[in-house]
C-alpha cells in the first residue's frame, strides 16, 4: 500500500510540483506559500482526468502578477510510486560494467559498425567539391583543405564525440531517444496513455537552487502548458527521423558508387554502366548479409576497416613525403578566407562537398545503442581522426602537383604498387559504410515504433548478450529497392553526393536543436554555454545547407521528396493513433453500468481466463460492452491486458506487470498493464506470456490479501479502482513493511492521505508479524487462489477488439483522407501487437468495433 499523492494544482496560484524521487524545488506564489500540503491531495479516479504532475501555466492576471520563488517541497508519493521503487536497471546501460577487455573488443567492433561511413569519405569528398570550383592554384587546394580540416574538427569531434554522445537515454543515442530523453523530464507526449509509475521511473533529481533550475522550470512550464509547441517538438523529432531513413537510402549508393569508381582509373576500359551494374551486384549482397546481426558482422568487418584506416593513414604519409609537405598550412584557417576570395561563388557551391568528410557522424550517435559511449569516443579520437587527417593531408600534397586529377582524387593519389589492394579494401569498407546507416535506420524506427509514431513492423533480436541489436526485414529490403533506384536513375556521384548532403543536415539540424532543449531543461548549464552551441554549430549547419539546397534541382530533390513522404507516414500514424486513443478514452464504460450488471455481467460465466487486448491504461474498454452483447457467454475470470511502451529504455522482467481489481472481487475482473521499454523486444510466446502473467497475478493476490489483513483504521474494504482504503503501513515491492514514519512517508505520516490497492507482481516477503495479520483473510485469499487456478486449467483465450476509426461526415476533406484512407491503410497493413505472441487461432476471439471522430 501506499498513500496516493496525486496533487491538484490550484487554479490561481500556489504549488505547481514536479516529479522526482526525492524532494524537489518547486515554484511557489509568494501570497500563497503557507499551504498545507495536504490541500492538494485527491484520489486518483478512473475517469482518465487525473492532473497533471508538471508545472502549469495559468491563464489569470493575478498569477501572472505574482511574485514567485522556488521552495523545497517533501517527496511526491504517488499511487503506483511503490511499483517503481525497485525496478532494477532502469537507468542502467548494458555496458557499465564491462570489463576493460570487453571495453577493447568493443572499441574494436565501432570500426566496422559506427564508423565506415565517416571512414570511406576521402573516397569522394574532394571529387564532390573541386567539380564546383576547379583548381587554379595551389592556394585553392590548401584553402579547400582547410575547409575539410575544421569541417572534421568541429562536427565530429567537438560537436558530436565531445557533447552530443553524452546525451544519450541511458545508452541509447538518435533523434527519437533525445524525444524520449525529453518526454521523461518534460509531459510533452502528445499520447496521453502516462501513469504515475512512468512519472516514478523517470522523476526529476534534486539539484541546489541555482538561475539555470529556475529557467528549467519555466522552460517546463511553457512547454506543458503549450500544445502548440508541443507539436512543433513532435515535428521537429519525425524530420530528422524521415533524415535518418533517408540517409540510410542515400549512404549505400554513395559509398559504393564512388568505392567501384576507383576501376575506372585502374582499367582504362571500364565504362560508367558497367560501374553501375557491379554496385548493384554489391548492394545485393550488403543487404542480403545484414540479416546475421550487428555483433557477427562487426567481428568479420572490424579487422576490414582497422586495415582501412591503416592504409588511409599510410598513404597519406607516403604522399607527404613524397609531394608536397606544404600542405600542413593548412591548418592555418586564414586559407579558408583565402579561397572564398579567389573563388566567391564557387567556394559556396563547395560547402556541400566539404559536408562530406563529416557525414557518418549521426551514424556515431544514433548506433551508440550498440556499444559503449567510451568505446566510440576513445576509437574516433585516437584511431579514426587521426587516419582521416593523414588521408585528407595526402589527397591535397598530391594534388598540389597534379591539378588535373580532381575527378578521382583519392585512387589517383594511390601509389601504382599499391592500387588494387587499396581498391579491394575500399570496396570493403564501402560496403561496410553502408551498413553504418542502415543499423541507424534500424535503431531509430524501432525507437519511434515504441513511442507511437511509425507503424509497427517486424523485428528480429540479433543478439542474445544486447538487447539493442535488431533486424527489420522490411526496412531492410526497403532501403535496398530505394538504393537500387537510386543508383540506377542518378550515375552522377557528384548529385548523389548533393542528396548525401541535403539528408545529412537535416539530422545535424535537428539533432542541434534538441541537444540544445537537453542543455537548458536537463543538464542546466550555464545559458552562455547554450547559446555559444547553438550558434556555432546551428549556424554552420545552416551555411552548409543553403549549398546544398542551391543544388537541389540537380537531382538531389528525390531524396527530399522521399523525407517528406515519411515525414507524413509518421505524422499521420501519430495523428491516428492519439486520436484512436482519446475516442476510446471518451467512450469507455461507466462503473456503475458493470455494477448494475451484477457479478455475472448480465450473461453467463464460463469456465476460463479471458485476456481482452485494449490500448487503453485506466478505465473499462467500450469494445468489452461489445463483447457482452456479442457472445453468448464471458469468461469466469476477465483480464483486460493493455501493452504499453513507457520512456525508458528497458523495464526488466520482474517489473514488468502493474495489476490491479477492477469492480469488487466478486466479479473476478483484473488490469493488467504489461510495461516494455523502447529497447525491449517482446520475444516470448503465447504459453511463456499466460504462465509469467499468471504467477504475477497469484502474487498480487497474495499481496492483496496480505494488505487487507493489515488495514486497522475500520473503514472497511474497497474492492473497485475508485474506492480506497485507508492504512497506516506501506508493503514495497520487495515485501519489505515500512510504517508511515519512515522518510520515504515522513511529510505524510500525519496527513491520513488514502491509499490505494495496486501493488506489482513481485513476491511479497512476510515480516516477523505477518503471519498473524494472515489469517483472517487465508480462506479468502484460498477461494481466490483455487478460483484463478481452476479458470486457468478450463484455458486462456485471447479477446482482441479491433477499434477502428473513421471521420465524421461533417469533417473536413483533409481529415477524412488521413483518416479513412491513409491511417486505415497504414492500420491495416500494420504488424499487430499479438502477432508478436504467435497465438494459435483456437485460443483467438476478435470482434471489430468502429468509432466515429
Amino acid at each position: 500500500m501506499v498513500v496516493d499523492g496525486s496533487e491538484r494544482e490550484k487554479n490561481n496560484g500556489g504549488l505547481t510540483s514536479m516529479d522526482s524521487i526525492e524532494s524537489r524545488w518547486v515554484f511557489q506564489d509568494e501570497y500563497d506559500s503557507d499551504m498545507d500540503s495536504a490541500d492538494h491531495a485527491t484520489a486518483d479516479g478512473d475517469d482518465g482526468s487525473t492532473p497533471r504532475n508538471g508545472l502549469e501555466s495559468d491563464s489569470d492576471d493575478d498569477d501572472d502578477n505574482a511574485v514567485r520563488k522556488l521552495i523545497r517541497t517533501g517527496p511526491r508519493i504517488d499511487s503506483f510510486d511503490v511499483d517503481a521503487l525497485e525496478v532494477p536497471g532502469v537507468q542502467r546501460n548494458d555496458f557499465d560494467d564491462v570489463s576493460t577487455g570487453r571495453n577493447i573488443l568493443l572499441a574494436f567492433q565501432t570500426l566496422g559498425v559506427v564508423f565506415g561511413d565517416v571512414g570511406t569519405s576521402p573516397l569522394y569528398t574532394f571529387s564532390v567539391m573541386f567539380s564546383k570550383a576547379p583548381v587554379n592554384g595551389n592556394e585553392d587546394v590548401l584553402g579547400a583543405l582547410s575547409l575539410v580540416l575544421y569541417t572534421l574538427i568541429l562536427i565530429p569531434l567537438v560537436k558530436y564525440v565531445f557533447i552530443v554522445l553524452w546525451a544519450n537515454d541511458d545508452g541509447e543515442g538518435g533523434t527519437f531517444a533525445l524525444y524520449s530523453l525529453l518526454c521523461r523530464h518534460v509531459k510533452v507526449n502528445l499520447l496521453p496513455n502516462q501513469l504515475p509509475s512512468d512519472a516514478r521511473i523517470s522523476g526529476f533529481r534534486l539539484k541546489v537552487p541555482s538561475p539555470e533550475l529556475e529557467r528549467s522550470l519555466k522552460l517546463k512550464e511553457r512547454l506543458e502548458a503549450s500544445l502548440t509547441l508541443k507539436k512543433l517538438l513532435l515535428m521537429l523529432v519525425l524530420a530528422g527521423t524521415a533524415m535518418v531513413i533517408a540517409d540510410g537510402v542515400v549512404t549505400p549508393a554513395m559509398s559504393v558508387m564512388s568505392a567501384v569508381g576507383g576501376l575506372r582509373v585502374g582499367v582504362s576500359g571500364i565504362n560508367q554502366d558497367q560501374v553501375v551494374m557491379i554496385s548493384v551486384a554489391f548492394l545485393v549482397i550488403l543487404f542480403s548479409v545484414q540479416k546475421y546481426g550487428t555483433s557477427k558482422v562487426g567481428l568479420f568487418v572490424g579487422p576490414a576497416l582497422f586495415i582501412w584506416f591503416c592504409s588511409l593513414g599510410g598513404i597519406g604519409i607516403y604522399n607527404l613525403i613524397k609531394y608536397d609537405s606544404r600542405v600542413w598550412k593548412a591548418f592555418n584557417p586564414v586559407h579558408i578566407y583565402y579561397y572564398f576570395k579567389r573563388n566567391s561563388t564557387k567556394a559556396w557551391y563547395s560547402l556541400g562537398g566539404c559536408l562530406l568528410c563529416a557525414t557518418g557522424s549521426e551514424a556515431m550517435f544514433a548506433d551508440l545503442c550498440y556499444f559503449s559511449v567510451r568505446s566510440v569516443q576513445l576509437t574516433f579520437a585516437f584511431l579514426v581522426l587521426p587516419c582521416l587527417l593523414l588521408g585528407y593531408l595526402g589527397q591535397a600534397a598530391y594534388l598540389m602537383e597534379n591539378h588535373a586529377d580532381t575527378t578521382q582524387a583519392f585512387f589517383s593519389s594511390v601509389p601504382s604498387g599499391a592500387f588494387w589492394p587499396v581498391f579491394l579494401i575500399a570496396n570493403v569498407a564501402a560496403l561496410i559504410a553502408s551498413r553504418a546507416m542502415t543499423t541507424a535506420t534500424f535503431s531509430c524506427i524501432k525507437q519511434s515504433t515504441a513511442l507511437g509514431c511509425f507503424p509497427r513492423l517486424k523485428i528480429i533480436h540479433t543478439s542474445r548478450k544486447f538487447m539493442g541489436q535488431i533486424y527489420i526485414p522490411v526496412m531492410n529490403w526497403f532501403l535496398l529497392a530505394l538504393s537500387l533506384v537510386m543508383v540506377c536513375s542518378i550515375s552522377n556521384i557528384y548529385e548523389i553526393g548533393n542528396a548525401y548532403g541535403i539528408a545529412e543536415l537535416g539530422v545535424m539540424m535537428m539533432t542541434t536543436i534538441l541537444v540544445t532543449i537537453v542543455m537548458l531543461l536537463i543538464w542546466q548549464i550555464n545559458i552562455i554555454i547554450v547559446l555559444s552551441f547553438v550558434v556555432i554549430f546551428l549556424g554552420l549547419e545552416l551555411v552548409f545547407f543553403s549549398s546544398v539546397l542551391w543544388s537541389v534541382g540537380d537531382g538531389s530533390w528525390i531524396i527530399l521528396v522521399f523525407a517528406v513522404v515519411l515525414f507524413f507516414i509518421m505524422y499521420i500514424w501519430n495523428y491516428g493513433s492519439k486520436l484512436k486513443y482519446e475516442t476510446e478514452v471518451k467512450q469507455k464504460m461507466s462503473m456503475d453500468l458493470l455494477r448494475e450488471l451484477g457479478p455475472n455481467l448480465g450473461t453467463i460465466r464460463a469456465p476460463g481466463i479471458g485476456l481482452l487486448y485494449n490500448e487503453l491504461a485506466k478505465g473499462i474498454p467500450a469494445i468489452f460492452g461489445h463483447f457482452l452483447t456479442t457472445l453468448p457467454a464471458v469468461h469466469s475470470m476477465i483480464i483486460f491486458v493493455c501493452i504499453k511502451y513507457v520512456p525508458v529504455p528497458s523495464v526488466p522482467q520482474n517489473e514488468r506487470f502493474l495489476f490491479r481489481r477492477v469492480c469488487p472481487r466478486s466479479y473476478h475482473i483484473f488490469r493488467c498493464i504489461a510495461r516494455y521499454g523502447y529497447k525491449d523486444v517482446r520475444k516470448e510466446n503465447h504459453q511463456a506470456f499466460e504462465q509469467l502473467l499468471i504467477e504475477s497475478l497469484e502474487k498480487f493476490i497474495r499481496r492483496d490479501a496480505q494488505e487487507r489483513s493489515l488495514e486497522s483504521d475500520g473503514n472497511g474494504e474497497s474492492d473497485s479502482e475508485e474506492e480506497h482504503t485507508f492504512s497506516r503501513v506501506l508493503v514495497a515491492p520487495n515485501g519489505s513493511f515500512y510504517s508511515l514514519g519512515v522518510p520515504l512517508l515522513a511529510d505524510f505520516k500525519d496527513t491520513g492521505k488514502a491509499v490505494m490497492e495496486e501493488s506489482t507482481s513481485e513476491e511479497l516477503k512476510p515480516g516477523p508479524s505477518s503471519e498473524s495479520l494472515l489469517s483472517d483473510a487465508e480462506q479468502s485469499f484460498d477461494k481466490e487462489l483455487s478460483f484463478l487456478r481452476k479458470a486457468k486449467e478450463s484455458g486462456v483465450v485471447y479477446l482482441l477488439g479491433h477499434g477502428n476509426i473513421r471521420a465524421k461526415k461533417s469533417s473536413w476533406f483533409i481529415k477524412k483522407l488521413f483518416i479513412n484512407y491513409f491511417y486505415a491503410f497504414l492500420r491495416k497493413n500494420c504488424r499487430r501487437e499479438i502477432a508478436s505472441l504467435s497465438v494459435p487461432h483456437t485460443h483467438l476471439m476478435q470482434v471489430g468495433m468502429t468509432y466515429m471522430v
